[in-house]
């Protein structure tokens, strides 16, 4: 929707212009940005926000008049910004609202791997500590660790230490003039100092803490790698206070599912680009593919200008081509190349099993619709607060499976485990129909909730029996009592059945034990596999699901029987262990019991006076 006769003086309206005419090649995210700009070019200025393009040029100017860039191919060339670079450095400066002061306090920069935005943010981050004209500004890095935030910094000393651009002698440098003092040798630097107005630019790791600060820009990147986001929002509301102006700008490569922090930001930010979120502070750039080239992306060169907008400017197309060919031949790499270079979110850090094939199987599982198909239970747990998790398995008349998990957690510090656990608990709980987690009154799981469940499902459903962790079914059984369901422990072939519905151990470990037990781990974790690679199931689609999955670690031993182990996992695990118990249920042949007791005592009469 381009307005009428920007100039192409205004080169941020310009590149706006062009991603929206289809002359820039675009992800729909990028595009709604672009729209954004011009959109509020024209409307903007009801809501006092106003387009300020000789502010944004000075911006735009600072980078190949000042600085140099250090690496890649292009070093030793005028710091010229890239066209993507161009737009956002034009919207964070050139956006002002009626008193003056910059629109954006808060951006987000979401692009593939080796696009550059290490570099701008340094840039950025010097614009802001020297030449924006901000007296005692203070300008801070931080990374989820001081390796990851001296990546920036890092480039923000080297520009420093680079000859300016159109010195005669290559000695000629920010440092050397005297413009800025740089604390700490070679790699060792940690601040660098503005001499003329007073301010300095810091690094520091996630969690540091400085004594009163004031920041006027707040620069972190690598947010996929962040554990907590405790210091984002401390550092936030720092820069929301700030009366002048003030940023903070985070970057990253598109997060892995069950990267948290990375993604609920990235999420955030792709509801201000779509509108979905009407925050007139927020900046959002966020490239990535389109859905509709997730299937062919590798095959698609076209498409990669949207995750890559450096690409065949300073990212060579040579660069990415040999990142495919490799993720063609190995899936163990194929979900990270798409991931890291074309913004897929699927790919976790790591996983159990091949993740492809696991997002393959998610989706929707309507319980009231398989009423009347075989139906097994699996329950895990938990010790008092942390996670109990209940599975149903239905297998279909033509052996597909479908599995359901139920949740429950402790209202009682949940957002303290949260932070623990990194897992968002708190949010979880707040939407049960979607995550299937339900948060109880108290300090311990009451086990009557669990219990009520299992019997609405054995109500409405053909359930076969239920397979248990044996770790407190005590207390699991005291609580079908006191809700009236009759359970019963399948004691193996010979023994007499009880009534109501049965309950069969599940071995946790990887030992398979033949002589009393059935069920056991490395049989289950096999079956679950199979069907999970062949699309034979159907799991109910949950984050709380998928963090399980993705906090996985399986353990084996030398005879290759497999168990997870829950010590050594990332997190909990307890859905993807009863789905594995569920699933292992469902396939398991059972040796016949003994005779009913009905059978053995006959059928007692009771007769009941009148009353």
């Amino acid at each position: 929707m381009p307005i009428s006769g920007p100039s192409r003086s205004d080169p941020t309206t310009a590149w706006a212009e062009d991603v929206v005419a289809g002359r820039i090649v675009a992800g729909e995210l990028v595009r709604h940005a672009a729209e954004r700009h011009l959109r509020d070019r024209r409307d903007g200025a009801r809501r006092g926000l106003h387009w300020r393009p000789e502010i944004a040029a000075r911006a735009l100017g600072f980078l190949p008049a000042v600085l140099t860039i250090t690496a890649g191919a292009k070093a030793g060339e005028p710091f010229v910004p890239l066209p993507w670079h161009t737009f956002v450095i034009g919207s964070l400066f050139g956006w002002r609202k009626d008193s003056g002061r910059m629109r954006f306090r808060a951006g987000w920069l979401e692009t593939g791997k080796g696009q550059a935005k290490s570099p701008l943010m340094a840039a950025v981050g010097l614009y802001l500590m020297g030449w924006a004209g901000i007296p005692r500004s203070e300008v801070y890095a931080i990374g989820q660790d001081r390796a990851t935030a001296n990546v920036l910094f890092g480039d923000a000393v080297a520009m420093c230490r680079a000859p300016i651009p159109g010195a005669e002698d290559d000695s000629d440098t920010l440092e050397q003039r005297g413009e800025v003092v740089i604390r700490g040798e070679g790699d060792n630097a940690w601040k660098i100092e503005h001499i003329e107005t007073g301010s300095k630019f810091r690094a520091l790791a996630n969690g540091e803490a400085v004594s009163g600060p004031r920041p006027t820009a707040v620069l972190a990147d690598e947010i996929h790698e962040f554990k907590a986001n405790a210091a984002i929002e401390t550092w936030r509301r720092a820069v929301a206070k700030m009366p002048g102006d003030a940023l903070m700008l985070l970057g990253t490569n598109t997060p892995a599912t069950t990267q948290i922090v990375g993604t609920d930001y990235s999420e955030f930010y792709q509801k201000v680009a779509r509108g979905e979120i009407q925050d007139d502070e927020a900046f959002a750039f966020i490239a990535r593919v389109d859905k509709a080239d997730r299937e062919s992306v590798f095959e698609d060169e076209s498409c990669w200008p949207k995750a890559l907008p450096a690409l065949g400017i300073t990212f060579p197309i040579e660069n990415i081509r040999g990142e495919v060919n490799t993720a063609k031949q190995l899936l163990s790499t194929a979900l990270s190349v798409k991931r890291l270079y074309f913004g897929i979110p699927i790919g976790a850090t790591a996983f159990w099993i091949a993740e492809e094939a696991w997002v393959a199987v998610q989706g929707k599982v309507d319980a009231q619709a398989l009423r009347g198909q075989p139906c097994w239970l699996a329950l895990d747990l938990s010790k008092k607060n942390d996670l109990t998790a209940l599975t149903a398995v239905w297998v279909g008349g033509d052996g597909h499976h479908f599995a359901k998990t139920w949740y429950w957690t402790t209202r009682e510090g949940i957002a303290d485990r949260a932070r623990a656990d990194q897992a968002p608990y708190d949010q979880w709980a707040e939407r049960p129909e979607e995550t299937g987690l339900v948060a109880v009154p108290g300090a311990v799981i009451d086990k009557t909730f669990v219990a009520a469940e299992v019997a609405r499902l054995v109500a409405e459903h053909d359930v076969q029996f239920l397979a248990f962790d044996p770790a407190g079914m005590a207390d699991f059984e005291a609580a079908c009592e006191e809700i009236g369901l009759p359970v019963w422990r399948y004691q193996g072939p010979g023994e007499p059945e009880g009534e109501g519905l049965k309950l069969v151990a599940h071995g946790q470990g990887k030992r398979i034990v033949f002589e009393d037990r059935a069920l056991c781990m490395p049989r289950s974790i096999e079956r679950l596999e199979d069907l999970i690679l062949t699309g034979g199931i159907a799991i109910d689609a949950s984050p709380v699901t998928y963090a399980c999955a993705a906090n996985a670690h399986v353990d084996a031993d030398g005879q290759g029987n497999r168990a997870f182990d829950k010590k050594r996992s990332r997190g909990r695990i307890d859905g993807l262990v009863t789905i594995a118990m569920a699933v292992g249920a469902a396939s398991a042949d059972l040796p016949d019991s003994g005779p009913s007791v009905y059978e053995t005592r006959g059928i007692l009469e009771i007769e009941i006076d009148a009353i």
